[in-house]
């Protein structure tokens, strides 16, 4: 993996943090807190890192973790396979400050988090309540990776993905997912998702259920006035009457078709294909 400067570290920081503050709130009488493990790493250095930390753990059980073993005989370096012990001194930092008691991750983390349980149990007594759940990875019914199209990764920057291209994105959901994904992403009761599995299967041409999705995770990410914007556009693009929209919903409309910026000055069509390579 290529390293990356203290510079663009801190702007991925800032940019998550930005993403973060949009989907929870930090503030007030909220317990949801965000931290930099930066914070507290920084400051231990390669003595206290071996004498501290690294006597905690196993090199033979370490080799054994699927994420090393999968990366043995490809290569892995240094870096990477101490990995695992600053994510389990992450989780000890987090349960003795914080009393953070559940680690969550991706099925692929089961191995980093099962360390961080075996290193609390050594530094604070096997009664140390602690735990780990790990999420496997989301594939689509037709076995691809989610959140990936054509066109690239689904981004919750609206930078990078535009409230438009995210609202899409759900309403072209597979009828096959459709109702996993509502189970999965929303705060919809059960007796509205199973609603929607029926008309699924009893009317699938209406997408109700994609819509709602839709709906529901658009205004999650990107708030009540960009779904509506979102709706706004694809109604204008669909019925063909774009009178009605902004500049800017129109450049979120036509973000991924081909477009071509001609002067102000007359031109006649002849120099206009010219000037579009034709």
């Amino acid at each position: 993996r290529q390293l990356q400067t203290l510079e663009q570290v801190q702007h991925n920081v800032d940019a998550l943090t930005a993403q973060m503050k949009k989907l929870f709130d930090f503030g007030g009488n909220s317990e949801v807190k965000m931290v930099n493990n930066y914070d507290w790493t920084h400051q231990i250095n390669i003595i206290e890192f071996l004498r501290d930390y690294g006597k905690n753990f196993s090199v033979n059980s370490m080799l054994a973790k699927d994420i090393v073993a999968s990366r043995l005989d490809t290569g892995i370096s240094f870096t990477e396979f101490t990995y695992q012990i600053l994510q389990s001194m992450d989780f000890h930092h987090l349960y003795k400050e914080e009393g953070v008691q559940l680690q969550i991750g991706g099925g692929d983390q089961w191995g980093n988090i099962t360390s961080g349980l075996d290193l609390i149990r050594k530094l604070e007594g096997h009664e140390a309540k602690v735990f780990g759940l790990t999420i496997p990875l989301l594939l689509k019914s037709d076995g691809t990776k989610f959140g990936k199209t054509a066109g690239g990764a689904i981004w919750l920057d609206s930078e990078k993905t535009t409230p438009f291209e995210f609202y899409q994105f759900w309403v072209n959901t597979d009828d096959r997912d459709v109702v996993k994904y509502l189970k999965y992403f929303t705060f919809l009761t059960k007796n509205s998702i199973d609603e929607l599995a029926h008309k699924v299967q009893t009317e699938p041409h209406k997408r109700e259920a994609q819509k709602v999705l839709a709906e529901e995770m658009t205004k999650f990410v990107h708030g009540e006035k960009a779904y509506i914007q979102a709706v706004k556009i694809t109604q204008a693009l669909f019925s063909g009457d774009i009178k009605s929209l902004t500049a800017s919903e129109i450049e979120q409309g036509f973000k991924d078709m081909p477009t071509f910026y001609a002067s102000k000055e007359t031109k006649n069509i002849v120099e206009w294909l010219v000037d579009l390579g034709i």
